[in-house]
């Protein structure tokens, strides 16, 4: 888009000169021979930035900047004016003003401060752009689940979110407990804050305190320079603490001293820092067995579990394993270039009677690999890994049809997976009036793969 720029001066020989230079650059210009018209012209055609002259014949420039300044977003101001002075200056520089230039103005100047003005702005579109996607990204809905333990997390993540307590997320590897950590975040009062993660298990012990609070050169033998630590880069915004339960004892001990004194100091430095974090902290250990033990702090568990949400394993909600199908085949078909709509009847018959011990993130590995073998519109069970093929197919369990009795448990939860999806097929089919097009949109599937699953489920519409 054409960037826009406003010119407010009283004399007109200097708008045409303006005017002429500016255009012949490829910017869109409008002229305002005073304070007020210039107001007038500002609102319709919201200008990138505006040339104003400081001293006008009907309100100062001064009043014209601040009346600019609120428009949001707010243009870029360059003040011009042959009477130049210091305490005028500063004034424009507190209204806002970008820069300040004396008459006779120099051309050159003037381009150069104008593209200054526009780099800025655009990277702050970009910046906000990013924050806004990252919002999208991992907002609750990017969390695919509809079964009722995942609506009582939901649940949960909203109050959470509304707060800003410490928080701890418990629950299994692959459970997906960063992504509910960035939820909240991005949910709450910090979400225009940093979001800083930090590994508790993959940083060596001698090297945590440095990891957490930074360090001043010469602190220790490979400190060549300073360095500014994680509680430091996230100040104002939330640190996560994945892994906590990881920590050893010495480095336990720094880190509840730091989150009840609420500020820091680097290591082999005097100066402590205040810190303004919100921390959220996840672990796959049980955390109070742990104290039980002796090996996690009471004291810091505490201070950590002032809030707390626990994440069920998918064998706990597998009526949301054909969501997370869905889900992760249309992401991979889009990443991949294929034309993948779905799986077979008997692909996700295995994935109904597996385990999954590593969680949404084994399931999400599972279905990227089975996408990457098969070249057919469908992912069929020969592309699955052998140990889903082999939970589907053990004797005297989970025995393919008509080569023994399927396990009741497997049974039961094939039946409820299928009777949940069915279920949500029929309430969209309900909401588009038949319309199977509608029905795949509001599914977020394609109408091909609603047909599919239609036949597979014995679906007849209307029923």
């Amino acid at each position: 888009m054409t960037p826009r720029i406003l010119i407010i001066d009283d004399e007109r020989s200097i708008r045409e000169v303006f005017a002429v230079l500016l255009g012949d650059k490829g910017y869109q210009v409008e002229t305002a021979g005073n304070g007020r018209r210039g107001l007038e012209l500002a609102g319709p055609f919201a200008p990138d930035v505006v040339i104003l002259d400081m001293n006008l014949p009907d309100i100062s420039g001064l009043e014209v900047l601040a009346g600019l300044r609120q428009a949001r977003p707010g243009p870029g101001i360059i003040i011009v004016t042959a009477f130049g002075t210091i305490r005028n200056a500063v004034e424009a520089t507190k209204l806002g003003a970008s820069a300040y230039l004396e008459k006779p103005v120099d051309n050159e100047e003037l381009l150069l401060e104008i593209a200054r003005i526009l780099e800025v702005r655009s990277l702050r579109h970009e910046v906000e752009a990013l924050r806004s996607e990252l919002v999208s990204r991992y907002r609750f809905s990017a969390i695919v689940g509809t079964s009722a333990r995942m609506n009582s997390v939901f649940q949960l993540m909203d109050k959470i979110s509304r707060v800003d307590g410490t928080v701890l997320v418990t629950g299994e590897s692959g459970t997906g407990k960063e992504l509910v950590a960035r939820a909240v975040h991005f949910a709450g009062p910090r979400k225009d804050g940093p979001f800083v993660v930090v590994n508790c298990g993959a940083v060596p012990g001698d090297l945590i305190e440095s990891e957490f609070f930074g360090h001043v050169k010469g602190a220790f033998t490979d400190a060549r320079s300073d360095k500014t630590g994680k509680f430091e880069q996230a100040n104002g915004g939330t640190i996560f603490l994945d892994e906590v339960g990881e920590l050893s004892q010495d480095a336990q001990v720094k880190l509840l001293r730091a989150l009840g004194e609420r500020e820091i100091t680097r290591v082999g430095g005097t100066k402590t820092m205040p810190i303004d974090v919100r921390v959220i902290a996840a672990t796959n250990k049980d955390l109070e067995a742990e104290v039980a033990r002796g090996r996690f702090r009471e004291d810091l568990y505490f201070r950590l579990a002032v809030l707390s949400i626990a994440l069920p394993p998918l064998r706990d909600r597998t009526e949301d394993i054909p969501l997370l199908v869905d889900h992760f085949v249309r992401k991979y078909a889009a990443e991949l270039g294929k034309n993948v709509v779905g799986l077979t009847p008997g692909a996700l018959r295995c994935l109904a009677l597996y385990a999954w011990p590593g969680n949404v993130r084994e399931l999400e590995n599972v279905i990227y690999e089975a996408m990457v073998m098969t070249e057919s519109d469908q992912v069929p069970e020969a592309a699955l890994p052998a140990r889903l093929k082999l939970a589907g197919s053990a004797p005297g369990t989970d025995a393919p049809p008509g080569q023994g009795r399927p396990a009741p448990l497997r049974e039961a939860v094939q039946n409820v997976a299928a009777a949940r999806e069915k279920a949500l097929i029929l309430e969209a089919l309900q909401q588009a009036g038949g319309n199977r097009t509608r029905a795949a949109g509001i599914l977020g599937i394609s109408r091909k793969t609603l047909f599919n699953k239609m036949t597979v489920l014995g679906i007849r519409w209307p029923e």
